[in-house]
């Protein structure tokens, strides 16, 4: 909720669609093509996404329509840009007298960027009401997840509206539709008079600046979809476990077994993937239990699993894919126990061996933040933004590498180490902290990416494979095969988690412990 009570935007399949207090609220539909085509929406069969969630709702009496539609700014053939120029003519240039008053004289780099969108306001008869214009900071730059606002206009007639607040409208349009991609920073350059209404719309107040001489305020839309991952995944393991582990090793990815050179891992796939992709899950239940051990510096030395399926054909299905895994991997598969009869259900425990295993709990103030990672696949089919799949095409020797980047035959071994589970990059980073004793910063820009993958889906989703670790500022990288690395940040004292970006502003990511189980 916003902190007036009005409900936030959401987001469908990167359309955002807006909830607004004075009505039933508007709609974005795509005729054809990609979100952010040229492509008209139109607002036939508009209540569908209604209709399947439960009915049409009922409209105000008096209250107008509302469409928020999407085209591409760069496009200036389309009559909606050429609109929607005209509008930030009349008001920016004539107006206010922020610029000149020529057909260019507001027009900047974002409106040539390809990937720059801008969201139109139509009533009911078609009139445009206005617009706000989005996309990646750097215009002719990468985009790492930084996105602004700017453009946003009201024409002069639609201000006085009953019933319509067109100007909030199309921020919060904007506000889902910068989550929707990928965006981990949203900020917004606004006339110093409309910063009040960000801030009743849940922005917070960065800093006041001048632009064209006028005042200004920079708001940024706080985005928190690390928190909420984390939050979801992470956060209850201190109250259910406590402090868990041997000493040194509490909430690690392993348990090195008191007495020998062993390391004991356990890992549960949730009942839900297995399900629903049962050769993938069982794929999966091998690989995260291998990358455990690699995390903890050891060579895997077997795996036992314990299955439960409604049927043999559907067990049979899940350990096909338990199979198939560690015979890529060349884990032997030691035994286990299968129950029939039951609702889907895997976990498996791996056992690896070394005399110095590498803890999550190793690192200290000064240490550099290195992400390890293999950027090769594609996202899983059913799994988009959310499972990256890496390994199934690999050799067994190319996943050999990996696993022993950091493994007892390694040239060195970091001072700490995790691997990306499923608090994604920024998440984990901040369970290596946390078993630390100190904070983290991650360097955005820097982090490896692969092509395809946006910044928010890439921070929060499970890689095939991902090692965070920490040591001494020019430490060698992990030799990891096909894997690439990257020094991405660094520990510093504190707690939690924060982002930085190429021009110094920091923004939160983990406001602090990740479990709650503390220090290792």
């Amino acid at each position: 909720m916003y902190d007036d009570g009005t409900p936030r935007s959401r987001a469908l399949d990167g359309i955002a669609v807006l909830s607004d207090v004075d009505g039933p609220g508007p709609l974005l539909r795509p005729v054809a093509g990609r979100v952010g085509d040229a492509a008209r929406l139109t607002r036939t069969t508009r209540w569908v996404a209604d209709e399947l969630l439960g009915g049409r709702p009922r409209r105000l009496p008096g209250t107008p329509d509302l469409t928020i539609t999407e085209v591409r700014a760069a496009d200036a053939a389309d009559p909606l840009v050429v609109a929607y120029r005209v509008l930030r003519r009349e008001v920016f240039c004539r107006e206010q007298g922020l610029f000149a008053d020529s057909p260019a004289a507001d027009h900047d780099d974002h409106d040539d960027d390809p990937r720059a969108v801008v969201l139109l306001a139509h009533d009911g008869a078609g009139e445009l009401l206005g617009g706000v214009r989005l996309g990646p900071a750097d215009p002719s730059g990468v985009d790492i997840g930084w996105w602004t606002g700017s453009r946003l206009v009201v024409a002069p007639r639609a201000r006085r509206r009953g019933g319509v607040r067109v100007g909030a409208a199309l921020v919060r349009a904007a506000c889902a539709r910068a989550e929707a991609a990928g965006a981990l920073r949203f900020d917004a350059d606004v006339q110093a008079a409309n910063a009040v209404l960000f801030t009743r719309l849940g922005w917070d107040r960065v800093r006041d600046n001048e632009i064209n001489g006028a005042p200004h305020v920079r708001m940024r839309w706080p985005i928190g979809r690390i928190r909420a991952l984390t939050s979801a995944t992470k956060a209850p393991l201190g109250a259910l476990l406590g402090a868990l582990g041997p000493p040194g090793f509490v909430g690690d990815d392993g348990a090195p077994v008191p007495g020998t050179d062993l390391v004991a891992c356990c890992d549960a796939i949730v009942p839900a993937l297995v399900e629903r992709d049962p050769e993938w899950a069982g794929w999966a239940g091998v690989l995260v239990n291998v990358n455990d051990l690699a995390a903890m510096g050891a060579a895997p030395v077997g795996l036992l699993d314990a299955v439960g399926a409604r049927d043999a054909s559907f067990a049979h299905r899940v350990l096909s894919g338990v199979r198939a895994a560690a015979a890529a991997y060349r884990v032997p598969l030691l035994g286990g126990h299968t129950q029939l009869d039951v609702p889907a259900a895997l976990s498996l425990t791996a056992l690896g061996r070394t005399s110095h295993p590498v803890p999550a709990g190793g690192g200290r103030p000064g240490h550099r933040i290195r992400l390890t990672t293999d950027l090769g696949g594609r996202w899983r089919p059913g799994h988009a933004g959310r499972q990256w799949d890496s390994t199934t095409t690999r050799t067994s020797d190319e996943l050999a590498a990996m696993v022993g980047a950091i493994g007892p035959g390694a040239a060195h071994r970091p001072a700490a180490a995790k691997d990306v589970s499923m608090a994604g990059i920024a998440g984990t980073l901040g369970m290596l902290a946390e078993a630390s004793g100190v904070g983290a910063v991650l360097d955005v820009a820097d982090v490896p990416r692969p092509d395809g993958a946006s910044a928010g889906d890439w921070f929060t989703c499970f890689p095939g494979f991902g090692l965070l670790t920490a040591d001494d500022p020019g430490a060698p990288a992990p030799q990891a095969g096909p894997a690439v690395s990257a020094a991405c940040g660094e520990l510093v004292a504190g707690t939690g988690v924060r982002l930085r970006w190429p021009d110094g502003e920091e923004t939160e990511a983990v406001p602090g412990q990740v479990t709650g189980m503390g220090r290792a």
